[in-house]
Order: structure tokens, then C-alpha cells, then sequence
């Protein structure tokens, strides 16, 4: 290992931010924090002034605040990343090899708001610290387990062989949840876990793998979120897209829409929680009757219901929201329906999946 204690640097780089956070081998966080791309703000002590304009900036203010903690490249056992798609081909965690790079390119037609900047963060690791060990964790992994029926879109076979196909997201967050649940006790035969925050999305979980997820081709599909629709007929994507044009009918359906779109007040659930408005209201009951209408489509797809489980910030701190969807799939839970809370660890979870490859004990 490094003479930094072997220490992993875990970078999500993302359209708006660069979020990072340092851990030691045994999973403790060290340090962390984000840098704001072109928002006016910093959080986390990752820059002493206004917020960085461009990502190669953001980048440099995230390896200063690190010099400044005592913790530069040169010290690091190894650097992981956060890649949303892996596409067809990638479906676990791996070290970064150029192979690798050329998949995640590939993928970048699949995902293309967020895996260029997810490669950006690797190249420009690889640029300054070269023989640095890296790593890349896939959001799209954990769901590869779902059998073909469920991944496979009703299309002729050009385009089902030109990747149009369901891959699911939130798995790094679906895979540390399972771990958690683990840790705690025997993990739920059927699980049904939900990832509630700015993007939400569902998942069933038999015996501890994904085998049907609500999120498909894209984000965009399955639960309304803050500020994505959420699945609509195709035939109205159409009709906004003509109407539109497609660049404004992309960011109406991912920037427009969701919780913000039906309140017309805010995509944030703390904010419509706090209103009391009549259409505060009616936002946020959509959002519950969703949740668990896709649920209950998911409980089907693992033939029964032993638990359920919320993660993400919603999942996390809108107890009435968990309560509400609880309460609409009570009729599936044999008895006492067992409801766990699981905080998000989707860092050290990439963390963890980093140290295990460094240490030859990867899954």
C-alpha cells in the first residue's frame, strides 16, 4: 500500500459538482466535501473562494483541499469512481484499464449528462498521478442479475442489439444497502428497497440480487423525482417532443417536470412537506401513490413480500412519506410488515469495492 495508510480517494463527478470523500482502509471517512460548477457556492472546505467554473478547476480545488489535509495523490493507495452506465459489458466493480475507458466511452451515448464527466475525473487522475491504481463502480451493476424478460424491450432486434434495453440505476446505493442489512442480521428473502431522493427509484431484491428495478433505459423512466416525469406513454413524449423540439422537451421531462412540475412550488420534499399548499399536497400524494403502485409491480416480480426498505434522502428523513407507501403495500406483508431505514453509503460502498480489488478479495 501507499505510505498514505492506503487510503482511497472515491470521486462522483457529476454535471453540476464534483463530490469526493477520502477513506481509510478500514471504511472510515477522513474527509470529504463537494465543489459547485458554476453555482456560486461551496460546501465542505473544498475551496476557499466562489465555486469552480469549469470541471478541470473543481478537480483542482478537490486535490488542494486534499494536499491541505495531508492526504496529496502521491500518498493514495488508489482513486475510485462513481460511473453511472457501464453499459452492456461492465457490470461489476473493475480496476480502470483502457479497455475499460473505451467501454465507459461507449456508454456515454447510453448516459450522456453524466458518464463524460465520469470519465473526465478519471483522466484527469490519470494525468496527474499516472501510476496511481484506479477504479470504477457502476450504477447500472447490480441490476445485471435481472433476468432477460425483464431487461429486454418490446422492440425489433436492431434496436434491441443497438443497446436499447432496460439497465436500472441506484445500484451502488441498492448494493450497500444489501450490505448494511446483511450486517445487521439473516438479509430478507424478498425485499422490496426503495431509493427516494432527487431521483427515486424501486427495486426487488430476491435473495440478496436484483431481479426488476423501475428505472430503465434511462433515469428518467419508473418514480417521478424531484424534478424528472417519471414513465409516461410514449406516445406523449412524442407529442412534447413535436411540439418542442427535442433539446426543450429533454429538459422539460428532466428539469421541469416530477415533484417541481406538479406543485409548480419546489422539487424538493422537505420544501412541499413544509407547505401545506393544496398542490404541496397533491405532490406529494402522487409521489406516494407511485412509489407504491411500482411497488407492488415489483413484488410480483419476486413472488411475495418479506420486507421493505428505504434509503436516500427522502427514505431517509420523510417519515411520512415512508409511512404512506408503507401503508399502501400493507396488504402484501405477511402480518407485521417489517420496515428498515438504511442510510445512504453509496462513497464508502465504492470505497469498499476499491480496498477489495486492491486486496485481491473483490467479489
Amino acid at each position: 500500500m501507499a505510505d498514505g495508510g492506503g487510503a482511497v480517494l472515491v470521486l462522483n463527478a457529476g454535471s453540476s459538482s464534483v463530490k469526493y470523500a477520502l477513506f481509510s482502509p478500514d471504511l472510515e471517512r477522513i474527509t470529504g466535501g463537494i465543489v459547485e460548477i458554476g453555482a456560486g457556492s461551496d460546501e465542505g472546505g473544498t475551496a476557499d473562494g466562489d465555486s469552480a467554473g469549469d470541471h478541470r478547476e473543481a478537480l483542482d480545488r478537490v486535490l488542494a483541499a486534499l494536499e491541505r489535509a495531508g492526504y496529496p495523490l502521491a500518498r493514495l493507495a488508489g482513486a475510485a469512481h462513481r460511473v453511472v452506465h457501464g453499459g452492456p459489458a461492465l457490470t461489476r466493480p473493475c480496476a480502470v484499464t483502457p479497455e475499460v475507458i473505451g467501454a465507459i466511452r461507449a456508454a456515454c451515448a447510453l448516459a450522456p449528462l453524466h458518464n463524460p464527466h465520469n470519465l473526465a475525473g478519471i483522466e484527469a487522475i490519470a494525468r496527474r498521478a499516472p501510476d496511481l491504481p484506479q477504479f470504477a463502480s457502476f450504477d447500472t451493476a447490480f441490476h445485471a442479475t435481472n433476468p432477460p424478460e425483464a431487461v429486454a424491450c418490446a422492440l425489433p432486434r436492431a434496436w434491441r442489439e443497438a443497446g436499447v434495453r432496460r439497465y436500472g440505476f441506484h445500484g451502488i446505493s441498492y448494493q450497500a444497502l444489501v450490505e448494511e442489512l446483511a450486517a445487521q442480521g439473516p438479509l430478507p428473502r424478498r425485499l422490496l428497497a426503495f431509493h427516494l431522493g432527487n431521483g427515486a427509484s424501486a427495486c426487488a431484491i430476491l435473495e440478496g440480487k436484483s431481479v426488476a428495478t423501475t428505472m430503465g433505459y434511462s433515469p428518467l423512466s419508473g418514480l417521478p423525482g424531484g424534478t424528472r416525469a417519471g414513465d409516461l406513454d410514449p406516445a406523449a413524449v412524442l407529442r412534447i417532443a413535436e411540439a418542442e423540439g427535442i433539446g426543450a422537451a429533454h429538459d422539460l421531462l428532466n428539469r421541469q417536470s416530477g415533484l417541481l412540475g406538479l406543485s409548480g412550488e419546489s422539487g424538493d420534499m422537505r420544501a412541499l412537506l413544509e407547505s401545506g399548499s393544496e398542490v404541496a399536497r397533491f405532490a406529494v400524494s402522487h409521489f406516494c401513490y407511485w412509489a407504491a403502485r411500482h411497488g407492488a409491480s415489483l413484488i410480483g416480480a419476486m413472488g411475495g413480500l418479506d420486507a421493505i426498505a428505504f434509503t436516500g434522502g427522502i427514505g431517509e428523513n420523510a417519515g411520512l412519506v415512508r409511512e404512506e407507501i408503507a401503508r399502501r403495500l400493507e396488504w402484501a406483508g405477511p402480518g407485521a410488515l417489517r420496515v428498515h431505514v438504511i442510510g445512504a453509503r453509496e462513497e464508502r460502498q465504492i470505497a469498499r469495492d476499491a480496498l477489495e480489488m486492491l486486496d485481491g478479495t473483490a467479489r
